[in-house]
């Protein structure tokens, strides 16, 4: 049995459009091998294909081009109701937006999947109340979404997602509409499913401390995976063009694998400029550091010493992650 749950191979995706720029090419040619029990982060800017990315990967929408294989199924080929049963049985979704039923309230949103699948109403409603309380949201099981803030919404999109077991979960910016202290009770969640359980992550995110719980992260721009970081850096999975991008603040991009030959990310001094070429020179850093609690309050400074405090005893503020280097 292959150890692979997530195989997209030459994937491209053509948003047609009647303007007169013409069409939008958003995917341009991806490729994804994603094992079994890995959590992988997809990152870059607003508009370089990610939402796009996974509504393909998760087969809410069907490429132009090239295939997307899950757990050994080429979905492509599958018929409608194929689709669904396989989605039922392998994977689930957390949008940012958390996309929750207005007219149920939480636990009958919770178990709503369930019953899809043909699980009788107490036992779903009985399995809800048991996530619903997990992710500490056992006291408003009743309200409905309207009444619910935006962080609580997020948490019953998350047991909701969670309640079937899924071997992948596929989450867009899942973190983005949570508190610090929320989002890390989240993460913590996620890790706990990945190392324990072993859920499969992908996760499109711009936030840091996100990306850094995955064991790898792959950087989306204009549509093609451009550079890769962290563990087990598969150069298949990018661009076969290696090219060098460079955006309008002057930022450059390089493939991966001559930021390997350079020695990795890093501050590098730029000489030999009139002779017509570059040439880098300097000391190279990690691309991916571990987040850790930061061991003082940067509002008032106080020292959380050894304490795992969430919030600063002496002026309330949220406590931040900060990247620590190996």
């Amino acid at each position: 049995m292959s150890n692979i749950i997530l195989h997209a191979d030459g994937l491209y995706h053509v948003y047609e459009s009647k303007a007169e720029d013409g069409n939008v090419v958003a995917l341009r040619g991806l490729h994804i091998n994603m094992k079994a029990g890995e959590a992988v982060a997809v990152v870059g800017p607003s508009g370089s294909g990610k939402s796009t990315l996974m509504k393909c990967l998760g087969g809410l929408m069907k490429p132009s081009a090239g295939s997307v294989t899950l757990s050994g199924k080429n979905m492509t080929r599958l018929t409608g109701p194929e689709l669904v049963t396989l989605r039922q049985k392998t994977v689930a979704f957390i949008f940012q937006e958390g996309n929750l039923l207005p007219d149920l309230n939480a636990r009958d949103n919770v178990a709503q999947p369930l019953r899809h699948q043909g699980v009788s109403s107490k036992k779903a409603l009985s399995m809800a109340d048991a996530m619903l309380t997990r992710l500490g949201m056992a006291h408003r099981i009743q309200a409905l979404p309207a009444m619910l803030s935006g962080g609580e919404q997020q948490r019953v999109a998350i047991a909701r997602a969670l309640i079937t077991n899924p071997r992948l979960i596929l989450a867009d910016e899942p973190t983005g509409a949570l508190d610090p202290v929320t989002s890390r009770e989240v993460l913590a969640l996620f890790k706990d499913l990945h190392i324990n359980d072993g859920v499969s992550f992908l996760i499109v995110t711009h936030s840091k401390e996100v990306a850094a719980f995955a064991n790898r992260s792959l950087e989306l721009r204009d549509g093609r995976f451009v550079a890769e970081h962290g563990e087990g850096v598969d150069v298949e999975n990018l661009s076969q063009d290696r090219e060098l991008i460079i955006d309008e603040t002057g930022t450059v991009t390089l493939p991966p694998d001559l930021l390997v030959r350079l020695g990795g990310a890093g501050r590098y001094t730029v000489g030999n400029v009139a002779s017509g070429y570059l040439s880098l020179q300097g000391e190279a850093v990690e691309a991916m550091g571990e987040m850790q609690l930061a061991t003082a309050c940067p509002a008032c400074k106080h020292d959380y010493g050894g304490s795992d405090d969430q919030l600063c005893p002496s002026c309330g503020s949220s406590r931040p992650m900060v990247e620590v280097k190996a």
